[in-house]
């Protein structure tokens, strides 16, 4: 039974004796002087120190402690918390998840399939003056404690040039990832926003959504406040993108019921000041079709920084009224004008997130091999990325590719990779 303390699961020399040929270089670094690493199974204990680093701008709602919090909640994976620690004070959180494969042990971010951006919790004033030394520092500690239940370290989709700054593990061993994320900056106003983009084709496509929409009665632009009513919008999604990825031959990254139960923990958090786990939009028809709901977006925010996490449409009423875009019109404006500075499309590589957004932002895959085995894992982690990266640049070779991964898809089963835009 593992208990939720310094987690040093073997001999330092033992360990050691285990990293590859590249890491002979390390075995004589001696852990920094005033840091100290701690690997936690239980979140509680660690829970005021979490909320205070996650108040960082820097840190992605993501690695939150409500957010992975529900995801533990609904997914039987083993917790690895890292604590970086130096004196009392906790100065970093790594919260990880262990997951077993059918070849290889895997410490990754908690709930990493359905996260867009990673960053991990630091501590604002943690700045390692040598980020070469901290990361040769943290490869021989995490061999040490983790080489025996997991082979390798995967933190995916992480920026490593964030709001202004960089990320403290940036001299870790990366490849980057096979997509993008991108953003769009709020400015002063709505106006001003727009300004960015060809505000003119935007008004009059807005205009064109909304004459369509009234010629079928009206619309409203509706965010669910109840318990009940964010449960019901989101199985409505569930059942839209459902039929949306048939269409398309597409695997449905949200089908199996730990994925649902994960956003239905998510949406029953209500929210707390400028904070919110899991905000549902959608757009509800008037007149003849009272009632009816044709386009669904999933936003969360933390603090300035929206993210969108998913959309859907009916594809059967109204859909050259282009009721996604519109929706993501008026969320857009409704966030501006409560404070918010960065709306967030998430990662993959779009043409409605490219016509919206100004800013792309790389993300790096950083990978830490543990055991011999784990060398494997990295080789092949290193050789998916690049080879995905590549047949997205092929329409058909990725087309045939969702088709293959939707035949091998099962009821009540996630897609072989989770996520929309792998």
């Amino acid at each position: 039974m593992m208990t939720d303390a310094d987690f040093k699961m073997m001999p330092v020399n033992e360990a050691r004796s285990r990293l590859w040929h590249a890491r002979e270089k390390v075995h004589d670094v001696a852990v920094t002087r005033d840091l100290r690493l701690t690997v936690h199974v239980n979140m509680q204990p660690l829970e005021a120190d979490w909320r205070l680093l996650e108040a960082s701008s820097a840190a992605s709602l993501h690695q939150s402690f409500d957010w992975c919090a529900a995801w533990a909640a609904t997914h039987a994976n083993q917790l690895l918390l890292v604590r970086g620690s130096i004196g009392r004070k906790t100065v970093f959180i790594l919260p990880l998840e262990l997951v077993r494969g059918r070849f290889f042990r895997t410490a990754r971010f908690i709930g990493s399939p359905h996260s867009n951006i990673n960053t991990g919790l630091f501590a604002a004033e943690f700045d390692p003056l040598n980020r070469e030394h901290l990361a040769r520092t943290l490869i021989a500690d995490l061999a040490t404690k983790l080489s025996r239940v997991a082979d390798i370290v995967t933190l995916e989709k992480m920026p490593f040039e964030w709001r202004g700054a960089g990320h403290p593990l940036a001299s870790l061993p990366a490849v980057r990832n096979q997509n993008s994320s991108f953003q769009l900056p709020l400015l002063v106003n709505f106006e001003a926003t727009l300004a960015q983009l060809n505000a003119k084709r935007r008004r009059k496509k807005f205009r064109v959504s909304e004459k369509r929409l009234e010629a079928l009665g009206g619309y409203e632009h509706i965010v669910a406040t109840t318990p009940d009513e964010r449960q019901q919008t989101l199985d409505l999604f569930f059942g839209q993108k459902a039929a949306r990825f048939k269409a398309l031959g597409l695997p449905d990254v949200f089908q199996d019921c730990e994925t649902q139960a994960f956003f239905h923990t998510l949406a029953a958090i209500g929210p707390t000041g400028d904070r919110q786990p899991l905000e549902l939009h959608a757009i509800r028809l008037r007149g003849n079709q009272q009632g009816r709901v044709v386009a669904i977006a999933g936003l969360s925010r933390k603090g300035d920084h929206v993210i969108c996490q998913f959309g859907s449409i009916d594809e059967d009423i109204a859909a050259d009224a282009s009721p996604g875009e519109l929706l993501f019109y008026l969320m857009i404006r409704k966030c501006n004008a409560e404070g918010v500075s960065l709306f967030d499309f998430g990662i993959g590589d779009q043409t409605y997130k490219r016509s919206w957004c100004t800013v792309e932002t790389p993300q790096q895959d950083i990978v830490l091999p543990l055991t011999i085995r784990g060398r494997l894992a990295a080789s092949a982690h290193r050789f998916a990325v690049r080879l995905k990266a590549e047949i997205k640049k092929n329409k058909q070779a990725y087309a045939f590719v969702q088709r293959l991964r939707q035949r091998r898809q099962t009821p009540g089963s996630a897609a072989a990779n989770d996520t929309v835009d792998d």
